[in-house]
């Protein structure tokens, strides 16, 4: 049996107060001093702090101990349109018409409209073994696009892995663009291993420069390495080398028997990040390194529907979604953090 729990913002003052709690969780509201509404969800391992209402993005995560979320400039999350001012989350849900870095002929923001929309409407589902934040969030432009998102984000009972979905249904009496990409910010973890436990048909560098990366000549030297052998980089044991990022693109990713590919970052003290997901919901993996004084990140998978580098490039690539009048398409995929024994019984 699952209860359903309304939210609205008067349940968000100034100082944290619990909503709810029951053996397995705690759910706590709050408001930051930025006027940002904030909701989290914890249990017997760690705490999920998300945005009901600014694009249900997940600020961040903590689990065992081990910060999830990446080294960012920002102390709270901001009010925002766009996520460029307020980049600092783990998680958020990038596109859904626009997705990628926007090249010189494209007029879209980074990443879409999606990872800051303000959303119509918020709720909690709470059963005996999980707890879900969920919501809607409906799109309309005059002569233009209009759809529904649903995002939502699942913690179970004493697990320090979770849920992420997003469902899109196009509301327009037309096809509309689709382009999603679960855009994961995980924290640079130092001499930590990629592992994909399945292995993948091919990992390609991009070449491509968005106009946000200004590279050096230690940078272009070590990129002109790397395209030409793109799986050598295995291991993070080079910060000097990842400023400006590094990006990664997989194709023909393996699956297990039920459909799901398996990406881990294995730390030196045998625990790993983890993410699942079915390629056949996101055709497209990428791979984003980071590490500057300010910002810090080693996004091991990002699976998406499309490559990166804009609305334009990515359409003539044949990577741009179209979702018909009326129809649906969901994505959803398990991710977090697993101790050294959880590791272990994991494929690889």
């Amino acid at each position: 049996m699952t209860t359903r729990i309304p939210l609205y913002p008067a349940l968000f003052g100034e100082q944290e107060k619990i909503l709810l709690q029951s053996q397995a969780f705690k759910v706590s509201a709050w408001t930051y001093p930025s006027g940002v509404q904030a909701l989290s969800l914890e249990n017997s391992r760690g705490r999920l702090v998300l945005l009901p209402y600014q694009g249900q993005m997940i600020w961040s995560a903590v689990f065992d101990g081990c910060d999830l979320t990446m080294r960012n400039l920002f102390e709270q999350p901001r009010p925002s349109p766009t996520i460029i001012d307020t980049y600092g989350c783990f998680m958020f849900h990038s596109g859904l018409l626009r997705n990628g870095c926007p090249a010189p002929e494209d007029t879209h923001a980074l990443h879409g409209e999606m990872p800051c929309a303000p959303m119509d409407n918020a709720w909690l589902e709470l059963s005996e073994d999980c707890v879900s934040l969920k919501g809607t969030y409906e799109y309309a432009k005059g002569f233009g696009d209009r759809y529904r998102a649903c995002p939502s984000v699942t913690l179970r009972a004493d697990s320090a892995l979770f849920d992420i979905g997003m469902q899109v249904t196009n509301l327009a009496g037309k096809p509309m663009d689709l382009m999603y990409m679960a855009h994961m910010n995980y924290a640079y973890v130092e001499g930590a291993r990629f592992v994909e436990p399945l292995g993948m048909q091919r990992q390609r560098l991009r070449t491509s420069v968005p106009d946000h990366v200004k590279p050096t000549p230690a940078w272009s030297a070590y990129l002109a390495q790397l395209a030409a052998h793109p799986t050598q980089l295995t291991r993070l044991d080079q910060p000097s080398l990842y400023d400006p990022e590094i990006v990664f693109f997989f194709d023909g990713v393996s699956t297990d028997a039920a459909g799901h590919a398996h990406f881990l970052l294995d730390h030196p003290d045998g625990a790993a990040f983890y993410t699942r997901y079915r390629p056949e919901q996101f055709e497209h993996a990428v791979r984003w390194i980071l590490y500057t004084p300010d910002q810090q990140v080693a996004a091991f998978v990002l699976p998406s529907t499309c490559e990166p580098e804009g609305y334009n490039a990515e359409k003539a690539k044949g990577n741009v979604r179209m979702l018909a009048a009326g129809a649906s398409a969901s994505f959803s995929l398990t991710t977090g953090y697993l101790s050294a024994l959880e590791r272990q019984k994991v494929l690889g």
